[in-house]
């Protein structure tokens, strides 16, 4: 429902310099230009992009109030809170945002159309985690396209399989392919204006929830499937899903550099990233039920290293499991996106 012509005020109290701010950090890293103000009273006046090191111009404001000064006419939520509910006082500055015209996207668990029944008629309020209609179970059918479908898997959550798949997507595009980024949590489906909140479907029909945005899509050279959770975190029950809905053609491998274990359960470690690969492959394939699947190439993530650090990290993974590999956030993904291209497709 985001206009590329949407001028965008980004809800992210408390979100820059804690934990909560994903979906807003993402957005705006993704969508900078869209961003006219983004709002946490504990950074404001400060640099965005001092603090954050993702190029947005957009000033940092206290509040809703502050941020109409910019004329904003969508309100994103950026953050989210612990239970998926606002705090009171953030509500309010919703409810300040709503009485102003502005139309709302919201990626809480919590929807907020129940809340506002009057809306102007060029008003919207998009709760994306609502589950699509008429959804029905996987039937592999993405395996008869052609075009190529490229999913990011990754050794944990959290570590950057959406920003991986928006660079390879970004640069097919300035190729002259036709390309399509397919969201499947809030943040992706904020950026692309379209997708499937996965966390949202019902498991029996999360594959074929899955399956149904990419046939949607099959008139495109090249997918590029945002990768949820991971097969090696106990939590997370996203990649088999995905894996059987978009019958992908290549995987890209998620990892950053020099993590052992997983993050909230250090308990279970990370096995070697050759092992991770045979995995991945393994499942994909099923013993042969479904088409043989190669992980293309690694991206790996080296935001907390130095440069120097990050360009030793690569050659090691390379150097361990003969795949290409770089970070495509810091050195681009031209190297990603030329494996996935110059590999043979799966039938």
């Amino acid at each position: 429902m985001l206009r590329l012509n949407d001028r965008v005020a980004v809800l992210l109290h408390e979100g820059i310099q804690g934990t909560q701010g994903k979906t807003g950090l993402a957005f705006t890293r993704a969508r900078p230009d869209s961003v006219v103000a983004i709002i946490d009273h504990q950074c404001a006046e400060q640099s965005y992009q001092g603090l954050t090191k993702i190029v947005c111009q957009a000033p940092i404001v206290s509040s809703v109030t502050e941020a109409l000064k910019h004329q904003p006419t969508v309100l994103l939520i950026g953050i989210a809170p612990s239970g998926g509910v606002l705090p009171d006082s953030w509500f309010a500055e919703v409810r300040q945002a709503v009485e102003a015209g502005l139309s709302i996207v919201n990626g809480l668990h919590t929807p907020l159309l129940p809340k506002f029944q009057n809306l102007q008629s060029n008003q919207w309020i998009w709760d994306i985690r609502q589950e699509p209609p008429g959804l029905q179970v996987g039937t592999g059918a993405a395996r008869s396209l052609t075009c190529r479908r490229v999913l990011t898997v990754g050794t944990d959550m959290s570590i950057g399989k959406m920003s991986t798949s928006l660079e390879m997507h970004k640069i097919a595009e300035q190729r002259g392919l036709r390309s399509q980024f397919l969201g499947t949590g809030q943040a992706g489906i904020m950026i692309a204006g379209d997708g499937i909140p996965l966390d949202a479907v019902r498991v029996d029909f999360a594959s074929g929830a899955v399956e149904q945005l990419v046939m949607r899509y099959a008139d495109q050279d090249i997918l590029h499937v945002e990768g949820q959770g991971s097969i090696f975190n106990p939590a997370s029950t996203a990649t088999l899903p995905l894996i059987r809905g978009s019958q992908p053609t290549h995987l890209v491998l998620v990892h950053r550099a020099g993590q052992m274990s997983i993050r909230n359960f250090p308990q279970v470690p990370i096995p070697p990233l050759k092992d991770v690969v045979q995995v991945y492959e393994s499942l994909a394939s099923a013993g042969g039920a479904f088409a043989a699947v190669k992980v293309a190439a690694i991206a790996l993530n080296t935001a907390h290293l130095e440069t120097d650090a990050a360009w030793r990290a690569i050659a090691l993974i390379q150097e361990e499991t003969q795949l290409p590999c770089t970070d495509p956030i810091r050195f681009g993904a031209d190297l990603l996106l030329d494996a996935v291209l110059n590999r043979e497709m799966a039938i």
